[in-house]
């Protein structure tokens, strides 16, 4: 089965709705975003979290004591890189469970995938000026043929309405989705919900 996780809770509310609807994992975002918390925010979050769902924290070329830090402090079971992060930064996380995120725009972009030095590829759009976390989707067409060699996480775009048609092109080991279960740039239940509900009656 397709494992869901809901990225940039921020609040109190966000941790309420997952311990809910029970996600696989949930995603704190450390990079600059309007979903940054503090790592004394994602320790309060955490706290109230159904020890049933996995923690990522979401990173940007971090400085590597720095990621180490929050990693141990939070005790993360994932930690996502999106940046320039390479093999020898990523060798020293030995420790980790490692999402490389890899932006897609066309077939060049495959081989970039394949040369990462982790199992599991989290492929979003490649947008201009940004590293992820756009909501917008790409061809997924062009990951025809691909997962059987790398974990693939499938992100950019998906909510409700898509996430089931993504599911059976794609066949990924699990979707990532943050501003598709929003209203109004905050977490919306019902959106959750019905994302959860579409991938799991797959």
């Amino acid at each position: 089965m397709t494992k869901i996780k809901i990225c940039g809770l921020s609040r109190k509310t966000d941790i309420e709705y997952v311990n809910k609807l029970k996600p696989d994992y949930i995603g704190f975002v450390f990079a600059e975003s309007r979903r940054k918390v503090t790592v004394d925010q994602a320790e309060d979050l955490r706290k109230g979290l159904d020890k049933g769902i996995k923690t990522v924290g979401v990173f940007v070329d971090e400085p590597l004591g720095s990621l180490i830090y929050i990693s141990e402090r939070l005790r993360l079971d994932v930690i996502q890189l999106h940046g320039n992060e390479d093999f020898p930064y990523i060798k020293q996380l030995s420790a980790y469970e490692i999402w490389k995120s890899i932006g897609i725009s066309g077939f060049e972009d495959l081989k970039r995938m394949e040369d990462q030095p982790v199992e599991t590829i989290l492929v979003d759009s490649k947008v201009p000026g940004a590293l992820g976390g756009t909501g917008q989707s790409f061809d997924w067409s062009l990951l025809d043929g691909t997962s059987h060699r790398k974990k693939i996480i499938l992100a950019g775009g998906l909510n409700p309405q898509n996430v089931s048609e993504a599911i059976k092109q794609v066949k990924p080991f699990a979707v990532d989705v943050s501003s598709g279960v929003e209203s109004g740039g905050i977490k919306d239940f019902y959106k959750i919900e019905e994302f959860i509900r579409k991938v799991r009656n797959i």
